[in-house]
């Protein structure tokens, strides 16, 4: 499904120059303060937050920064799909039989600098496995192998699984999707993030009336 990354298949486009754009907004929002481990979520399920997390991890590789792409949406994984690898091992393996210290298997997207770990197997309470001292460990193995981590969450208002990843990274970003996510939806999730003083760095706007696709940020 790769040909759905805009920066793949046309990387000329005004859709993939609005994803370089997001790309140096991201760099420069870590030069006040560190953000080498980067949330990725929407309000709610409509906003298609996956795909825009997958072009931005190819982007940050192609501009040389060496990038690791998790999928923690264990409820509803994409990335093994958009990159068209196996779903298993991956996240949740590692959280429930991983070695403590030993960094988890990656996995190869096809695109030089990008590694991805996959959501795993279907967990039966996935909050569970976000709220073990193991995530630290594993955030901890990840930001030694990349400057640049990018987890996928589920939506922030749907489930507590963003909420409890997003206290473990440097800063968060919410994907809006144009003429579906709700302006109180959006205030709610900024809310949300900053009530658990959580970094917000910026969002989203997604499948805008507009030639790039990637309205604003």
């Amino acid at each position: 499904m790769k040909d759905s990354l805009i920066t793949l298949s046309d990387p000329q486009s005004p859709a993939a120059e609005a994803f370089r754009t997001l790309r140096t907004n991201v760099i420069f929002a870590g030069l006040e303060k560190p953000l080498h481990t980067l949330l990725v979520t929407s309000p709610a399920a409509e906003a298609d937050k996956s795909l825009t997390l997958a072009n931005l991890a190819v982007v940050l590789a192609q501009g040389g920064r060496k990038t690791i792409l998790v999928d923690c949406d264990l409820r509803r994984p994409h990335q093994h799909v958009i990159f068209g690898v196996a779903a298993a091992p991956g996240f949740s393996e590692w959280m429930t039989r991983g070695e403590a210290g030993s960094p988890p298997v990656l996995v190869s997207s096809g695109v030089e600098g990008l590694q991805l770990l996959p959501a795993g197997a279907a967990s039966a309470n996935p909050a569970d496995l976000l709220t073990s001292r193991r995530l630290e460990d594993l955030i901890s193995q990840l930001k030694n192998q990349a400057e640049f981590v990018l987890f996928d969450a589920p939506p922030l208002l749907a489930v507590s699984d963003a909420a409890l990843l997003a206290a473990n990274v440097d800063g968060a970003m919410l994907v809006v999707s144009a003429g579906t996510t709700r302006r109180e939806h959006v205030q709610r999730a900024k809310e949300m993030l900053e009530k658990i003083k959580v970094r917000v760095v910026g969002a989203v706007l997604a499948n805008a009336a507009s030639e790039s696709g990637l309205a604003r940020y």
